[in-house]
């Protein structure tokens, strides 16, 4: 069959095709003898030109979830321990906290004698203040492209500055500014040095063992708290007892003690709700022993503090800040911006240090 005759060959066979519903438009002739014989003219290069591929780029097939997870930190918990208070405003440098002694000297009556005195004794305690800032830069062309990634850039950027000036201002109130009259929960040099817990049957005075298990009874973690309760009624001279709003600082580790029960099913929190109706406990990572974890924790051991919040109405501590949070303007470059971030921190301002008794090495 030569060219011709398939052509019309095709062209008889083509309107059956249709009514079957195979069309084919372009299709002009059956392939012929020479058509069979020279295949491969009619083909492209048996050899590729470009590089070997059998896929789609596999960005296409990539899902980027819209919910962005932050990686997360430690609690920040100093200022729910004892609160926090603004002390004086940017401009300030030092910060005085006024106080007042009562001096009596009573003598016996006489109708004429005019002996005797009532006077008073004041002081201006000092603490001063520590500035701290941070930068944030970012291009147009990084914020573009984090854009594509679904993430926030200049939202993120803001977070994390808030966040650790935040961080910073919980770490000056446990230890302070080096250098300054600024100190914090754990260094205050008006504080009293902290006791020693009782040896355990078991061995040692830990509440747990080097691998993490109980190493004391419930009865024995108790006793180590009432010991430090008792220390603190003896600094205070009847201004507190039992009754009196408290709390316990002490690490999340070392909370999980206070869970340990005794032969009667009581555990430890039971009966310290019992026995001390206004103790509140409150946990914090810097009150843990200091290891490779826990750069913020204590040297000497996992530590323990009980403060009397307040003694005759007057609170005995407050996280003290000049601003928590200052923005300055933004400035613009070519295609960049920056902009400077500060707070202000007086570290914890400890106004009554016998409100304060600790333990350390549970």
């Amino acid at each position: 069959m030569n060219f011709q005759e398939s052509m019309d060959l095709y062209a008889q066979d083509s309107a059956r095709f249709e009514q079957l519903g195979a069309i084919h438009p372009t299709v002009k002739l059956y392939a012929t003898d020479e058509i069979k014989h020279n295949f491969m003219a009619y083909d492209a290069q048996p050899v590729l030109q470009t590089a070997p591929n059998a896929g789609i780029p596999s960005w296409l097939t990539t899902y980027i979830d819209p919910t962005v997870f932050e990686i997360l930190f430690a609690p920040t918990e100093a200022a729910e321990i004892v609160g926090e208070e603004k002390k004086g405003d940017f401009t300030t440098e030092t910060a005085m906290f006024p106080t007042v002694e009562h001096t009596v000297e009573v003598s016996s009556y006489g109708d004429f004698n005019e002996n005797g005195r009532a006077s008073a004794n004041t002081n201006w305690p000092q603490r001063q203040a520590y500035r701290f800032q941070v930068m944030m830069e970012y291009g147009d062309l990084e914020v573009e492209r984090a854009g594509l990634g679904r993430v926030n850039w200049i939202g993120q950027l803001d977070a994390a500055a808030a966040d650790g000036l935040n961080r910073f201002y919980n770490l000056s109130g446990f230890y302070g500014i080096a250098g300054l009259e600024n100190y914090g929960l754990f260094n205050d040099p008006n504080l009293g040095a902290p006791i020693s817990p009782a040896p355990k049957a078991n061995g040692g005075t830990s509440w747990f063992t080097a691998d993490g298990h109980p190493n004391a009874t419930a009865n024995e973690v108790y006793n180590d708290i009432v010991a430090v309760y008792t220390n603190l009624v003896a600094q205070n001279a009847g201004n507190v007892n039992k009754k009196t709003q408290m709390v316990l600082g002490l690490s999340p580790g070392s909370e999980v003690a206070l869970t340990f029960t005794n032969s009667f099913n009581v555990n430890v929190e039971d009966l310290l709700k019992k026995n001390f109706p206004g103790l509140r406990i409150q946990t914090a990572v810097q009150y843990g022993a200091l290891n490779s974890t826990n750069p913020q924790g204590v040297a000497a051991g996992n530590f323990m503090q009980l403060i009397a919040e307040k003694i005759k109405t007057q609170k005995t501590a407050t996280m003290g800040f000049t601003e928590k949070l200052r923005a300055f303007p933004i400035i613009r470059a070519t295609s960049s911006y920056k902009q400077k971030k500060g707070a202000g921190t007086f570290g914890t301002i400890i106004r009554m240090p016998v409100g304060f008794s600790s333990m350390v090495g549970i």
